[in-house]
């Protein structure tokens, strides 16, 4: 029960006092994990941490659902994943029940509006970038095109967009190269 505890308190303070996203969580969790308790060594950790950032999800919550894991099986995989979770989740239910009750006020519907404004501008400044490296030929403008076509005025699945494009860009490929090659 102690371990459990140590697993519980560890990840409370790692989910709660990292700010920054995965890679802030490094030095407090090589502490916690390595330097306080000697659950992982330092190669562990980072093998750890590694897993945690190719599987599907947050990598804090990976992270900590591993450590747990392997410090004391399924029932340290998850009190160290609540451990982690916790602090946040209440600051985030805390935020959007004062959130919440603002929503009547003026003042607070303006000011949602321009945020709203300024993060529709920074994923316009965001596409563009990646549209004037990734649109580089008629090819890359084709499929551009179709792909805003087709999820625009047909509303296609996105995932379809991306199979479909995907698609596209490795048969084109294959074309080219088989007419150099004649």
């Amino acid at each position: 029960m102690n371990k459990l505890w140590q697993l519980f308190w560890s990840f409370f303070k790692i989910g709660g006092l990292t700010f920054g996203g995965g890679m802030a969580m490094l030095p407090n969790l090589q502490h916690e994990v390595v330097d306080v308790h000697h659950w992982t060594t330092e190669e562990e950790l980072l093998d750890i941490y590694a897993i945690g950032q190719c599987t599907p999800g947050i990598i804090a919550i990976n992270t900590a659902t591993f450590i747990g894991y392997k410090v004391a099986g399924v029932m340290g995989a998850l009190v160290a994943t609540v451990g982690e979770i916790f602090l946040p989740f209440i600051l985030i239910a805390t935020l959007a029940n004062v959130l919440g009750r603002l929503t009547h006020m003026a003042a607070f519907n303006h000011a949602m509006q321009g945020v709203r404004a300024m993060v529709c501008a920074l994923v316009v400044s965001t596409v563009w970038r990646l549209a004037r490296k990734s649109i580089v030929d008629k090819l890359t403008l084709g499929i551009f095109a179709l792909v805003l076509f087709g999820t625009i005025l047909l509303r296609l699945p996105t995932v379809v967009c991306i199979i479909a494009a995907g698609s596209a860009g490795v048969i084109a490929q294959k074309l080219k190269k088989k007419g150099e090659e004649q």
